[in-house]
């Protein structure tokens, strides 16, 4: 079976920085954890951080790879240096992935470990800048496609393509 990792949040679990969670109701994510697809996975909680915990922006809004590249580190608004264990959860995250086979991820939107298109600027003022999170750059880096919550449908597609070689392989 063709697994896909997932935001832990995505699923209601309430590991997000203010104790919350960002359930999706997406009938296609909804499908899929039904069908057994889904590996849950929060790289933040994984990475040793708290729940709840202060907010975290990388710093300059300069994205995950310049984090894993040594380059910029996660900041709280306090100044506190959280960058290791954002990297540590994404490490830990790429380790589960590979576990299971995963090749695609869904990962929540904006966040520093799992913003695939979008971060925020490393202000802590709300605004958002492209760009991709600690744990998405690292899965992307190797190998596995990431999707944020709002593109299911083009993840729906990825899956399918996926699948059929899959299937030619098997023939």
């Amino acid at each position: 079976m063709e697994r896909i990792l997932v935001s832990a949040c995505l699923l209601g679990s309430r590991v997000r920085f203010d104790g919350g969670a960002k359930t999706s109701d997406d009938e296609l994510l909804a499908s899929w954890r039904a069908e057994g697809r889904l590996v849950p996975f929060c790289p933040e909680v994984e990475g040793g951080l708290p729940v709840p915990r202060p907010p975290a922006e990388i710093e300059g809004g300069v994205g995950g790879a310049a984090v894993l590249a040594g380059a910029a580190r996660i900041l709280t608004p306090d100044g506190d240096d959280v960058t290791n264990a954002f990297l540590s959860g994404a490490q830990q995250a790429l380790a589960v992935a590979r576990s299971f086979g995963v090749r695609m991820a869904i990962l929540k939107e904006g966040s520093p470990s799992c913003g695939s298109l979008r971060i925020h600027d490393g202000t802590f003022r709300g605004r958002v800048t492209p760009g991709k999170g600690v744990t998405a750059a690292l899965l992307e880096l190797n190998g596995i496609r990431v999707f944020g919550e709002d593109r299911l449908p083009e993840a729906a597609l990825h899956l399918a393509e996926l699948l059929r070689e899959t299937a030619d392989r098997e023939r």
